[in-house]
């Protein structure tokens, strides 16, 4: 049995989809964490919104390190993100899936790191690939398989919000590699990283970056882009869960901190419980 942690960002907070849920709320050391939990396909399901079911929290007030230390200590061995992104790439046009391999952090204000010296805790985590490449195997056979328009690859930009980038932002992302941007998968990719959890994101492409685009654009008009494909991406989590394929790709993801001994829950503390 699996226990999978799905990560739902803009339009993709309506747990309802999966059936009867569960709440529970999760008190970690970094502060209290909400979410659902379910079944399906005979794996347990945490379905995590991080901007709250409400959409109440703007990415830079996100607290990343509650969601994570929540996630590991239900026991969660592997996350799917969802983000809805602008593509800084014609390529990528509306509605394309994308796998992301790859991110550059523009983030500014935002605490990324479990280990900050408390109690003399620090670790080094190695980050060449953010996202777990066994999972992204798995996430992109998800996507031929439904036929959905996708990229198997790409570089998330992450940006700090909550404002949406400049023309002038958004050349430069795109001169250095940059394919879509967004403003929430960091800290969360390094904080599911040091926790040893494996984790990859999905982008949903909504609209084109500041520059490309033939207009301004409203938050309105992402949620009404993430609202037209809510049964593309539900049909997503569907498939991701019940794919119990084999997998060619190994990953590292669970031993991240080996050298250090491991992630230890117990050098937080914190309780999980059912509302």
């Amino acid at each position: 049995m699996r226990k999978i942690g799905i990560i739902g960002g803009t339009g993709v907070e309506d747990a309802s989809a999966f059936g009867k849920l569960a709440p529970l709320t999760v008190e970690t050391p970094f502060g209290q964490a909400r979410c659902l939990k379910g079944t399906a396909a005979g794996h347990e399901i945490y379905f995590l919104a991080r901007h709250g079911l409400d959409h109440s929290v703007p990415p830079h007030k996100i607290n990343y390190r509650a969601n994570i230390f929540a996630l590991k200590k239900l026991g969660v061995t592997e996350i799917l993100s969802f983000t809805a992104v602008g593509s800084l790439n014609r390529g990528l046009p509306p509605g394309t899936f994308v796998v992301t391999s790859q991110l550059l952090d523009f983030t500014k204000s935002r605490v990324n790191t479990f280990f900050n010296g408390e109690n003399g805790q620090v670790a080094h985590v190695d980050f060449a690939q953010p996202y777990c490449p066994a999972l992204r195997e798995r996430l992109n056979r998800c996507l031929v398989k439904l036929g959905l328009r996708h990229s198997k690859q790409g570089t998330y930009v992450v940006t700090e919000g909550p404002r949406y980038e400049t023309a002038a932002e958004v050349r430069m992302y795109a001169a250095m590699g940059g394919d879509v941007a967004g403003m929430t998968n960091m800290p969360e990719a390094v904080l599911a990283r040091e926790a040893e959890i494996c984790y990859a994101n999905c982008s949903v492409v909504t609209n084109m970056g500041s520059g490309l685009a033939v207009r301004s654009l409203s938050h309105e008009e992402v949620t009404e882009a993430m609202e037209r494909l809510e049964k593309q991406i539900l049909a997503v989590i569907e498939a991701y869960v019940n794919d119990d394929g084999p997998l060619t790709h190994s990953c590292q993801c669970r031993e991240a901190l080996k050298e250090y001994g491991g992630f230890r829950l117990e050098a937080f503390g914190g309780d999980a419980k059912e509302e």
